[in-house]
């Protein structure tokens, strides 16, 4: 028995209505929130990042591939890592579709790891992925644009992600030998699982994007987020707003789509 309210075709209507000026106003500030990214300041990028891709090894100003704009989402595989983050695999699940699109709008688009270009490579291949990713092992690039993190900062409280400082981790065994119940209970430690490694290496790398912009030969870097707010690069989520229950969540319920039809088994 539902318990949700339940009404006329004309009261749906008259509180859709009402639904739709807030939906608009949303919509307004977004595109508002969005100018404002484009007016912030452009940083110059004067290290000299090398990357592993496919076509050897090269520069951040290679990244963009002839374009002026380059979008990179920092995917979380650490070099400790036996297979992707599962949460950033289902964000990448949409990146086949809109690559190509971005490319043909004078933006490049690069998907960047900590983990080892073979690596990379025989994973993208198992979950049938085209987009183009590169490895920044070795580098500083991760860690200067705050995605990666090492076990002396994770210990001394040396983390700062998201625009804020974490307090140090408590023990470097923590979230390692979790029972079933208290795995269902901390979301971090399942997705640390997933990834065949202990929460405090699955921690020390984080997600994020960020965007850069090359102009007269020279890479500056214009916007970076994280954590929530990459809600709205997140294709899956935006299609379960719109469902009648919502993102309707208890713990890390998602896995990889290669996954869900052997849980089901």
């Amino acid at each position: 028995m539902t318990r949700h309210s339940i009404g006329t075709r004309e009261e749906w209507l008259a509180a859709r209505l009402k639904l739709l000026e807030a939906e608009k106003e949303l919509t307004r500030r977004s595109d508002a929130l969005a100018q404002q990214r484009q007016d912030l300041p452009w940083v110059v990028v004067d290290k000299p990042y090398r990357f592993e891709t496919e076509d050897g090894n090269v520069s951040l100003a290679d990244l963009f591939r002839g374009r002026s704009q380059l979008l990179v989402y920092h995917f979380m595989f650490g070099p400790d890592y036996t297979a992707g983050c599962a949460t950033c695999s289902t964000i990448a699940d949409s990146f086949n579709g809109f690559f190509p699109h971005l490319e043909n709008h004078d933006v490049a688009f690069m998907a960047v790891s900590r983990a080892p270009l073979v690596k990379l490579q025989a994973y993208r291949k198992r979950m049938g992925w085209s987009f183009p990713w590169a490895s920044s092992t070795g580098g500083n690039f991760n860690f200067d644009f705050n995605v990666s993190f090492t076990e002396e900062q994770q210990r001394g409280g040396g983390i700062e992600y998201n625009y804020r400082r974490e307090p140090a981790w408590q023990s470097a065994r923590e979230g390692e030998g979790f029972s079933s119940r208290m795995r269902e209970s901390n979301p971090v430690a399942d997705n640390a699982e997933m990834t065949g490694t202990d929460m405090a290496t699955y921690t020390r790398e984080r997600p994020g994007m960020s965007a850069f912009v090359l102009e007269d030969g020279i890479v500056y870097h214009t916007y970076s987020t994280y954590a929530r707010g990459l809600d709205s690069l997140w294709g899956m989520y935006q299609w379960l707003d719109r469902a009648p229950m919502g993102r309707n969540e208890t713990g890390v319920w998602w896995r990889r789509r290669d996954e869900y039809e052997r849980m089901a088994g």
